[in-house]
């Protein structure tokens, strides 16, 4: 049974919504048994995705097997409603009832923008679910029409990444993917680049990993699943979010751009994000010194909370991907 005597945050929340890369078998799955809130929320996403994955969603969640699970198309949706169950569970145990804590802020990595625009408002639980689905699924195709990679720089600096690309580019695509933190870039591009990178790294003498992606995500050749998004963007409703919500593309919270409605830069800010790095140092950076509140890391995993250790280590997050 769900504990309704949990005593709530007593300042607003800072949420951080996890990416890809986050999901492990079982997720959600302690929070599932103790939260109605919860199952309410993976039985709505089986019923709403119904046979357009190999398997019912909730199964792949808590059961696997994880290269099921860790696919593209499985894992993006999967960790869009494991964060969301985890944060309509916390509402239900804070007291909060259908009411939602005090959100000052939120920012997810990547895919987790989709979690904290929906958390804000900007767009329904099923809508976010829709685009998420059909992303995961954009990118996997995107990324099984050719040959791409990752490739995780550690220990380098965004100047000394930026110097490895241009080492080991040639005439193929090679770019700085995410600067996760400070000393962990990612590379994405060709896997003949990626390969070559690591060697140039080496002579450098930086540690470099493969990453176990499908494909070069966050890089020109993810075209045509950012064209594919960017349709089905212009087809959903997005409202304004209710609390600043960053974007990954300009480390600055959404917001009207003059020319555009917010809505017109949502969308189109979604879609260059498959294109473009992902700048969460940045983006961490500008939240811890322009909010004034506490940072609650949602399910799956505490990966956020790894690399805000390295950003700032007197921030402290609180994860959630288990209930306490």
């Amino acid at each position: 049974m769900p504990d309704s005597t949990l005593t709530p945050p007593s300042s607003p929340l800072l949420l951080l919504c996890p990416g890809q890369g986050a999901q492990a078998v079982g997720m959600g799955k302690a929070w599932l048994e103790r939260s109605p809130e919860a199952r309410a929320t993976f039985e709505a996403a089986d019923r709403l995705l119904g046979s357009r994955l190999p398997m019912p969603l909730s199964q792949a969640c808590f059961a696997g097997p994880a290269e099921t699970l860790n696919r593209t198309d499985i894992s993006q949706p999967a960790i869009y409603v494991t964060s969301v169950a985890c944060w309509r569970a916390l509402n239900a145990q804070w007291g909060f009832g259908t009411g939602e804590a005090n959100v000052a802020a939120a920012a997810g990595l990547s895919l987790g923008e989709y979690t904290a625009l929906h958390l804000s408002g900007a767009f329904s639980f099923e809508d976010g679910l829709e685009l998420v689905t059909l992303r995961g699924r954009a990118m996997q195709d995107a990324a099984e029409s050719q040959s791409g990679g990752m490739l995780a720089l550690i220990g380098a600096d965004d100047a000394q990444a930026e110097e490895v690309c241009t080492a080991a580019r040639e005439s193929e695509v090679l770019v700085c993917a995410n600067f996760n933190a400070p000393g962990q870039v990612v590379l994405s591009g060709r896997k003949s680049a990626c390969e070559r990178a690591a060697k140039v790294a080496s002579e450098r003498g930086l540690r470099s990993s493969m990453l176990a992606v499908a494909g070069a995500f966050h890089s020109p050749l993810m075209a045509p699943a950012a064209d594919r998004l960017r349709e089905a963007l212009a087809k959903t409703p997005i409202r304004e979010p209710r609390c600043p919500v960053v974007s990954n593309v300009t480390a600055r919270p959404h917001a009207a751009d003059g020319s555009r409605a917010i809505d017109a830069t949502i969308r189109d800010l979604l879609a260059r994000q498959l294109t473009s790095p992902v700048r969460w140092a940045a983006s961490c950076q500008w939240l811890l010194a322009s909010v004034k509140a506490e940072p609650h890391e949602l399910a799956p995993g505490t990966t956020l909370a790894g690399l805000m250790r390295r950003i700032d280590r007197s921030a402290k997050v609180i994860s959630h991907d288990q209930p306490q």
